[in-house]
């Protein structure tokens, strides 16, 4: 927010009588209580001869492009002579007898723009009738001069003064960053609080105190009955007022001093009426609006728009409504978009003498909502959004008709109408040892209740408790930790000491963690390259595979706010990600790949959670509803692989990447897992009917892996003959081998042996029967051949194994070797018929 530091001054002023802060002082001021400043700035410098003039004639001078106006200006003794000054402007808001601001020959204003006495549209131009922009009081262009009225009494000057101190140029603009959650702050009333704490000054509330504002407020015994008013509940609109003003003169000029506060907070001034509405909402905090009463008719209904409304709001443009907005209507339609700007239907004109003043509290976010929604930001919706303070309505009304009767000779016509109720605020209880607690500093019990006091809280001590109700303007002072940050940034985050915590000694990584460590490792060394799978994934990616229709892999978690809405839900599996980056690699020229990914999926189990009321811990059996709601997550681990694994040279001729090896990367997750995998012959989409590989540990299908199907993969653009893996890392055992495994220090003994099975055998069944017959002292066993010859048979094959022998304490002789291959060569004959070949 943009504030002058001599409006502060003045305004803390009434309560410290003399105080007085450097621009830098009071920067450090709103930093020390935990508002940061965008900077400051002075208003740029004007030197030499700046007078008050009073405009004696004016000449309009015709054929040019534009109206240009000749004037004659009594500028007193100012310009050495006392005789009239002549001046070319072309501002039209001002007339004989306006007093106006004069800058002499000699005079240099902002931007070294320097005033001399030229010829110009065939006269001599003796000086500038100044405007605020010209002065620097605000960096927007402005339509017209400074016109100070014809009341010369008034401004207590002479004609020629000096109008360096009267206009304020000697003062310094800060720009204070408001947080969303400090709405109050966007006021001079909220700053001034602030910057009383800051540098511990007596604070006297401005909208108590209507003379700390320099208003005598005063309400007529006689008044009319104010307008029914209607208010929808379902509207949420917490407090909503009215007060009609009337017999106002419609030629009456916003008082400068007005005027200059609301340029230098960035807003325009207009006409009297809308400029006092402005004026009280950057002073206290309260946007108001000013309708003009003859246009207004009937009953004043707070209503949702309905579908179909529009409003032509004052900046012009005719807006299309939606059922959620709220907006202000009367008998022949609406007036006004509640909380966000006003209707050009009843806006005030130069023509107006009646005029309703409105204050509401709007609900924040049904304000937000439309404000986005119509891309209409106002200083209003600023305010609204935030929260503001439900009390002010009365005080606001009450003002702003008091500055419209001083200033434009109207009077208080009718009662106000106030409807709603301003909510009760929250008893928070909190330990009063809690701010020491919090911070590692003692604070004393009056230090706690004094800070509390000056944010505005109702403070009662009971026993070891405080129980605090917080002020009207602080909607977000709700749980004992927003009352200790008050204390906190109000004593001074500056006096707590960083001190290094001292940590606690812990078990290190759990059993499930060093397991996934050790999975990533071991893919990473076995020449993987990691990627982070996203977990969005393209909603046609099923159709694509030609999954069934209950495939569990179908149950995904919908987003209701994608980034992009062809990904919008969120993966069962990982291979969709994982192709996606295949794809990227190859379109970019990279064909030879091995990736893997270590990710959780989602599974959905219900379609939406249910909303819990958080004002209490809800009960078990909610949240037992909540926690089942919530989508299953399991940790999967995934590789893709395409082009070639070994590169051709002189070591060899290379080799392509086959569903082998997708079969050998599960071998290596579950060697890290330190659990025993099962291959067995396997169909799942979107694999290869006939190159597909289930997973299985403790015979419990845990994954898959081999060739992709060829018609996928051609859907998607990616290269022929692409395999992948994925497993559920979850449904592993989790396996703690401890302690560690004792090596034995005795030779090893190597035997070999060849068994002819049928042709339908899996390899791997063979392999487990040799393993259990060759008992303990078999180390390792491998296949390393696969024989098919005319002399074995049709349907036959030889599988040729090697064996590894070694005693734990001894040295095994090679007839205990010989007996163990010959009781595994009897248990493959009980269970395949196996005949060992010699």
């Amino acid at each position: 927010m943009l504030i002058s530091q001599n409006w502060l001054t003045k305004l803390i002023g009434h309560a410290n009588p003399g105080w007085q802060a450097t621009a830098a002082d009071l920067d450090a001021g709103f930093v020390r209580v935990g508002f940061e400043t965008e900077g400051y700035a002075n208003i740029p410098e004007t030197t030499g001869k700046l007078v008050l003039g009073k405009v004696a004639e004016i000449t309009e001078l015709t054929g040019f492009k534009k109206p240009i106006r000749y004037c004659q200006v009594d500028v007193g003794s100012a310009n050495g002579t006392g005789e009239l000054q002549g001046i070319i402007c072309g501002a039209r808001n001002f007339e004989t007898g306006d007093l106006v601001a004069v800058a002499l020959p000699g005079a240099v204003l902002p931007g070294n723009f320097e005033i001399s006495a030229r010829e110009t549209y065939g006269h001599i131009s003796a000086g500038m009738i100044c405007s605020a922009s010209e002065l620097g009081l605000t960096d927007k262009p402005t339509s017209g001069i400074i016109n100070l009225g014809k009341d010369l009494n008034s401004l207590h000057l002479e004609l020629g003064a000096d109008l360096q101190e009267f206009l304020g140029l000697d003062d310094t603009i800060f720009d204070v960053n408001i947080t969303p959650d400090r709405g109050y702050a966007l006021s001079a009333r909220g700053l001034v609080r602030e910057v009383a704490s800051a540098f511990n000054l007596n604070l006297v509330d401005i909208a108590a105190t209507p003379a700390a504002i320099g208003c005598d407020i005063k309400v007529p015994d006689t008044l009319t009955k104010g307008p029914e008013v209607k208010l929808a509940t379902e509207t949420k609109t917490r407090r909503f007022g009215i007060l009609k003003v009337s017999e106002i003169d419609s030629a009456a000029q916003t008082p400068f001093w007005i005027q200059r506060e609301l340029l230098i907070c960035g807003a325009r001034p207009v006409n009297l009426a809308t400029d006092i509405t402005n004026y009280v909402m950057f002073l206290l905090g309260q946007p108001m609006h000013a309708f003009d009463a003859a246009k207004i008719n009937g009953s004043i209904d707070i209503r949702y728009a309905q579908a179909g409304e529009t409003l032509t709001t004052l900046d012009g443009v005719e807006r299309k409504l939606d059922p959620a907005d709220v907006v202000i209507a009367d008998e022949t339609g609406i007036q006004s978009l509640a909380g966000v700007m006003g209707g050009a239907n009843s806006e005030i004109s130069d023509n107006t003498t009646e005029v309703y003043l409105e204050a509401a509290n709007w609900d924040a976010l049904t304000v937000a909502r439309t404000s986005r929604r119509l891309k209409l930001t106002s200083e209003a919706s600023r305010r609204f959004e935030r929260g503001v303070d439900p009390q002010l309505i009365e005080i606001s009304l009450d003002l702003a008709a008091s500055l419209l009767v001083t200033y434009g000779g109207g009077r208080v016509s009718s009662e106000k109408v106030l409807v709603g109720e301003t909510p009760a605020m929250p008893v928070i209880e909190m330990r009063t040892s809690k701010p020491s607690e919090i911070a590692g500093v003692d604070y004393s019990l009056d230090t706690v209740t004094k800070r509390l006091e000056e944010v505005g809280c109702a403070v009662t001590h009971v026993g070891e408790n405080f129980q605090i109700i917080p002020p009207s303007w602080r909607p977000d002072l709700n749980i004992p930790a927003d009352l200790v940050e008050e204390v906190l940034r109000l004593e001074g985050l500056e006096d707590i000491p960083s001190v290094l915590p001292t940590p606690r000694g812990g078990h290190g990584y759990t059993q499930v963690q060093r397991r996934r460590r050790a999975v990533g490792h071991a893919l990473a060394y076995g020449g993987y390259a990691e990627i982070l799978p996203t977990p969005f994934i393209a909603t046609d990616t099923f159709d694509i595979w030609e999954l069934p229709a209950d495939d569990p892999r179908r149950n995904v978690v919908k987003v209701q706010n994608p980034l992009e809405s062809h990904h919008s839900i969120i993966g069962t599996t990982l291979l969709p990600s994982m192709l996606e980056a295949v794809g990227r690699n190859v379109s970019r020229g990279r064909t030879d790949l091995s990736l893997f990914g270590l990710q959780q999926v989602a599974f959905a189990r219900a379609e939406k959670s249910p909303m819990l009321d958080v004002t209490a811990r809800p009960e078990e059996s909610a949240l037992s509803q909540l926690l089942n709601s919530l989508p299953e997550q399991p940790l999967h681990v995934a590789t893709v692989g395409t082009g070639n694994i070994e590169y051709q040279g002189p070591w060899g001729e290379g080799r392509s990447y086959t569903f082998a090896d997708a079969i050998e990367s599960a071998r290596i997750v579950s060697r890290a897992a330190g659990v025993d995998l099962e291959v067995r012959a396997g169909q799942n989409l979107p694999w290869h009917p006939g190159r597909c590989a289930e997973l299985l540990v403790d015979s419990v299908v845990v994954g898959y892996a081999g060739e992709l199907h060829p018609q996928i993969l051609q859907r998607l653009n990616l290269p022929a003959r692409t395999c992948a893996m994925e497993l559920d890392l979850n449904a592993l055992p989790v396996v703690e081998k401890l302690p560690a495994p004792v090596l034995s220090a005795y030779p090893a003994l190597h035997q070999d042996i060849a068994l002819v099975v049928s042709e339908e055998v899996p390899a791997e069944e063979v392999r487990k029967a040799i393993s259990a017959g060759a008992g303990e002292l078999l180390e390792e066993v491998k296949l390393f051949d696969i024989y098919r010859s005319e002399q074995l048979g049709a349907g036959k094959k030889s599988l040729a194994f090697s064996m590894l022998f070694r005693a734990p304490d001894r040295t095994l002789t090679d007839a205990e070797a010989n007996e163990a291959r010959l009781q595994a060569a009897q248990l493959a004959a009980e269970r395949f018929n196996a005949e060992m070949r010699a």
